[in-house]
């Protein structure tokens, strides 16, 4: 269901689609046409059949029952980590992969920060025999090697992005200006639910099979289909509007985000959009924005790189605006340590995107008869490296 978007692309006083003139064709194309070609039968029915027998849906709902008694509260998982690549990424990809043929796009372009969007775009392009074109920035690229590794192996160019901070911001505007090079022939598959409309509420649709799917899981286990608690992590933020959508009108159900504080919000070395964010323009849609007084975008820091975003998808500015939702600004030592818990308690390494909304834990108090469902929204296999720098078995 939409929250409140107008047919601009608007939540509330956010989103919009603010693009250069040479992609105005490319974009209004989509937008006419993304809604008529996804809720055509066929599409839906292909879509279903791949998220099945290829990525591996329905991803399982698991009740954390050792992280449940040490928090004294009903903690349930959902395991994003166990889809095909490893993350929640694959079903965003597929769907905007076979939206692209049906469009008569021969070749793809993508951005990436820490690399499961990138390696899941190379993976559907290879499935469909598509090039493949992944931008990356050297430091994401450093740091996620194994990813970076899997892409080329699958056929993708992986092409390095040495400006700025060199991570998800400049990646997104390189590929920015690739596709106004080549806008007749390319699509751009956005990971998350950020640039110009129809993007955000786009990637938001191809996520929601999250929370359709926590819904069934949830009346099979307790008798109902809400939660007391929803809990994501939000960079962009495609995990948790999916994790979101289907309760977005729901009051039943607490919506809770957590985004990447970095060093700490009093420093200049964080990634906490919500807390700090003024009203801005990013990547084609009105959101918030990490800037200076003079609205120059600053540069963001995360332990985590696929939180490493200066902005935040409308839909998110608009949920933390109204009240929806509430977003905590986590750490990367509060992210560290609630990754090592879930680790040594339940055997599930998480992804350090991830690990954020799980530190939700220790900072907020929990009744013992809540139901809190926590999207683990990707693996921790690419952070290994940065969990053996930072000494994480120490952290529990």
């Amino acid at each position: 269901m939409d929250y409140d978007l107008t047919d601009a692309g608007y939540y509330g006083e956010f989103g919009g689609a603010y693009i250069p003139e040479i992609l105005y064709a490319n974009v209004e194309a989509l937008r006419e046409s993304y809604l008529k070609i996804t809720g055509d039968p066929a599409f839906k029915a292909e879509l279903d059949a791949l998220l099945r027998d290829y990525a591996g849906r329905p991803s399982p709902l698991y009740f954390a029952g050792r992280l449940s008694e040490r928090y004294a509260t009903r903690i349930y998982l959902k395991r994003e980590d166990l889809n095909h690549t490893g993350s929640h990424k694959i079903s965003n990809a597929l769907g905007q992969i076979l939206l692209a043929r049906r469009m008569g796009k021969t070749r793809i372009i993508a951005e990436t920060g820490a690399g499961q969007h990138g390696v899941a775009t190379a993976t559907v392009c290879a499935l469909m025999g598509m090039p493949c074109v992944v931008y990356m920035g050297e430091t994401d690229i450093a740091r996620q090697r194994l990813n970076v590794q899997r892409m080329e192996m699958l056929g993708a160019e992986v092409r390095p992005v040495t400006c700025g901070s060199k991570t998800l911001k400049d990646a997104t505007n390189e590929a920015i200006r690739d596709w106004c090079c080549n806008p007749s022939d390319t699509h751009y598959i956005i990971g998350s639910t950020v640039g110009p409309h129809p993007y955000p509420d786009m990637v938001a649709r191809f996520q929601s099979v999250i929370s359709e799917e926590v819904k069934r899981q949830l009346a099979e286990r307790i008798g109902r289909d809400y939660p007391d608690y929803l809990v994501a992590c939000v960079g962009g933020g495609s995990n948790a509007a999916g994790t979101f959508y289907h309760y977005l009108s729901d009051g039943r159900v607490n919506l809770i985000g957590a985004e990447a504080a970095g060093l700490g919000v009093d420093t200049d070395q964080t990634a906490a959009t919500i807390h700090l964010g003024k009203q801005g323009i990013i990547h084609g849609c009105r959101t918030l924005v990490m800037q200076t007084d003079d609205g120059q975008i600053t540069e963001p820091y995360s332990i985590s790189a696929g939180l490493d975003y200066p902005g935040v998808g409308p839909l998110h500015a608009s949920l933390a605006a109204s009240g929806r939702a509430e977003y905590f600004a986590i750490t990367d030592g509060e992210a560290l340590a609630a990754a090592a818990e879930l680790t040594r308690l339940e055997g599930i390494i998480p992804a350090l995107e991830s690990a954020h909304a799980l530190a939700v834990l220790r900072k907020k108090n929990f009744r013992p008869t809540d139901v809190i469902v926590i999207t683990v929204s990707g693996r921790g296999d690419k952070d290994m490296e940065t969990f053996g720098k930072s000494k994480v078995e120490s952290r529990i």
